[in-house]
């Protein structure tokens, strides 16, 4: 069983912020950017690769490269992190018009994680449950794919999210601008995890990724 590593008290540089953050001024915030995604597209197409399975892999290597995003509680409520997380993604059943929340084991290597992917998005994408896999890992982060709206500003309200420590991630309709492609990115993230320069940080991973996509393979 896997469980998250407590963080040493007495050497976390961040203790007092997260502290202020869980106790004082319990809060989450969100920002909206443009991800150019001309490369990533051009890639996949020449290796006949999906583009959300891509996206998904792309999001969770630049997750799991930075411990505050995969933040948790312990039992007893003190700041941990797990040593990996995997993405969990929603997928639409167009007959029904309902969506289901489906996981995969994130993988280092691209081409291993987007076959594993594609026949989870394949299965679920005639699910009739919201959770056709059962029960999610505790140690999942979520995705959203938003492809009929292209958005500048998006955020969640979540009841009772201030013991929610990994990030959220909702993607939009790309959109074709001056001969470049462009995917909207929305990240919510706990303050008491991370502050604006690590979630800058963290996009600034997503959008290398994703204009240097020799991963793509």
């Amino acid at each position: 069983m896997i469980l998250p590593e407590p963080i040493d008290l007495e050497t976390w540089t961040r203790r007092e912020t997260f502290d202020h953050y869980r106790e004082q001024v319990p809060c989450t915030y969100a920002i909206t950017v443009e991800i150019d995604v001309t490369q990533l597209l051009a890639a996949l197409r020449r290796a006949g690769r999906k583009t959300y399975p891509a996206q998904i892999w792309a999001i969770a290597n630049a997750v799991n490269r930075r411990g505050e995003f995969r933040m948790a509680l312990t039992e007893v409520g003190a700041p941990a992190t797990w040593p990996v997380v995997h993405p969990a993604f929603t997928v639409f059943n167009a007959t029904r018009e309902t969506f289901a929340v489906v996981w995969s084991q994130y993988d280092p290597d691209f081409v291993t994680f987007h076959e594993r992917t594609a026949d989870v998005l394949a299965e679920a994408a005639s699910a009739t449950t919201m959770f056709p896999q059962g029960e999610l890992p505790p140690h999942v982060f979520d995705v959203s794919s938003l492809p009929w709206t292209h958005f500048t500003g998006f955020s969640l309200q979540i009841d009772g999210g201030t013991r929610h420590l990994l990030p959220i991630f909702t993607i939009g309709r790309h959109i074709d601008r001056d001969g470049r492609t462009y995917m909207p990115l929305a990240v919510q993230v706990h303050h008491a995890s991370a502050d604006g320069f690590h979630t800058a940080r963290l996009v600034d991973d997503i959008r290398e990724l994703m204009a240097a996509p020799g991963w793509v393979g």
